[in-house]
């Protein structure tokens, strides 16, 4: 598996992301997301999805069974994705708050350094039912950051929400020589972040979209009125809001909050102003740190850039008053890796009666460890911990150069297995958790 690694280091590589951000209001997954998910597109396939959820089901009961198993959503994804030829890289959970990240199998040996992280900010900062849950990783050498947010609701907590991003933005992740967040080339900030349509009032919103006169809502958008006063705001970049507000809608429906709603002490509340609460941000870090300077900078500087080819939301989907939004990009990054950390190669025939020799070689710099393990995955597998049986390194190797060593597993484990179906074969090291040298 080396596709990337006979192309030269100065070669420019562009990668497609599709980020998807959804309240999905403890929905089970719909029917079919096809649309959601762009797979009939005509154009080249996502080298990466991003899914970011907000208000996944995390009642006791369905909490406690996800932490044994995975979720019905991750299940749901990974059934749609893996026989497309992509593998759920990682995920991190906050109750409701969930972050998937897949990418093809082409692109594993180029990336590294995982980690995830979650931020608490409701009940000052002791309830997970608002916050931010994060996944960063280095692809190709460069350091990508994603930040799936749930902020506070209602018109008035504008500068609560403020606060809580500046806290989940102060986190830091476990491990050494990993970035802040701030200091990653890329950073993605989605999710529901519930900023509202202030000053104007209901019918005057409404009317504007019924006209699809969105750009009169823009100014009097609270997070765009907030990227002009706050400076760590100002860094981030968003497409424009060509679609109509993604929130509040009746289920199943195209229609804005038309029902009646009782609250404490049964009182009508009033039906909620349209507001586009379902956003996708991102900020490059090359092109804050040139800001400043007069002229373009050299193209030797900017290693990585971002580009916006669709920002829109999805009206066929009515599981949740919240409709989904969905951001594809264009990642063109210039490779700073070049070899994969680990060279595997199945030697001679493969069959239920002669023994499976495998040889495999590591670059240097490859952190070995006694607990190594290389992993019988199906073609189509989902996910890491999703392998057939496994080989410890050290216990089951025959020979030994500086160039590559052999291993022989034992035939027993995995006989059975290589009459019923084809399979793929893939090192691990012992970090399992955090994919870090993969």
């Amino acid at each position: 598996m080396e596709p990337a690694g006979s192309e030269q280091r100065g070669a420019v590589r562009e990668l497609r992301l599709h980020l998807v951000t959804w309240n999905v209001g403890t929905a089970s997954p719909p029917p079919d997301v096809t649309s959601l998910l762009q797979l009939n597109s005509l154009g080249p396939t996502m080298d990466m999805y991003v899914i970011g959820l907000q208000e996944v089901n995390s009642r006791i009961t369905n909490f406690l069974s996800d932490l044994a198993f995975d979720d019905p959503w991750s299940i749901f994804f990974m059934t749609v994705l893996s026989p497309l030829g992509y593998i759920k890289l990682s995920s991190v959970r906050m109750q409701g708050l969930l972050l998937l990240v897949f990418v093809k199998h082409v692109h594993l040996p180029f990336i590294r350094d995982i980690h995830t992280h979650y931020t608490r900010t409701g009940l000052y900062g002791y309830w997970g039912n608002k916050g931010g849950v994060t996944v960063r990783m280095s692809l190709y050498g460069h350091t990508i950051c994603f930040m799936n947010c749930h902020l506070p609701a209602h018109m008035e907590n504008t500068e609560q929400r403020l606060d809580d991003f500046e806290k989940i933005l102060e986190m830091q992740f476990e491990g050494e020589n990993i970035p802040s967040t701030l200091d990653h080339d890329v950073l993605f900030w989605f999710g529901d972040l519930n900023f509202r349509i202030a000053d104007y009032g209901i019918h005057f919103v409404r009317e504007s979209i019924n006209n699809k006169r969105y750009n009169l809502l823009w100014e009097k958008d609270q997070l765009n009125m907030a990227k002009k006063k706050e400076a760590f705001l100002q860094e981030f970049i968003e497409g424009p809001l060509q679609f109509k507000p993604t929130y509040k809608f009746d289920l199943y429906s195209d229609v804005y909050d038309t029902r009646e709603q009782k609250s404490l002490f049964w009182f009508n509340e009033k039906k909620r102003k349209p507001a586009w609460t379902d956003r996708i941000l991102w900020r490059v870090k090359n092109l804050c740190q040139h800001a400043s300077k007069e002229g373009e900078f050299s193209e030797e500087e900017q290693t990585i850039s971002v580009t916006l080819n669709t920002y829109i939301s999805h009206m066929s989907y009515g599981i949740s008053d919240h409709k989904p939004v969905t951001g594809t990009f264009g990642l063109e990054l210039k490779p700073l890796l070049s070899d994969p950390l680990i060279i595997l190669n199945p030697e001679g025939e493969w069959s239920a009666e002669h023994d499976v020799l495998i040889s495999y070689s590591a670059v240097p710099e490859f952190p070995s460890s006694a607990w190594d393990w290389i992993g019988l995955f199906k073609v189509a597998f989902r996910h890491v911990n999703d392998y057939v049986t496994y080989a410890w390194v050290e216990d089951d190797e025959i020979s030994s150069n500086k160039d590559s060593k052999q291993i022989q597993p034992n035939r027993t484990l995995i006989e059975k297995d290589l009459t019923q179906e084809e399979n793929s074969w893939m090192q691990k090291p012992d970090n399992l958790e955090s994919l870090d040298e993969f």
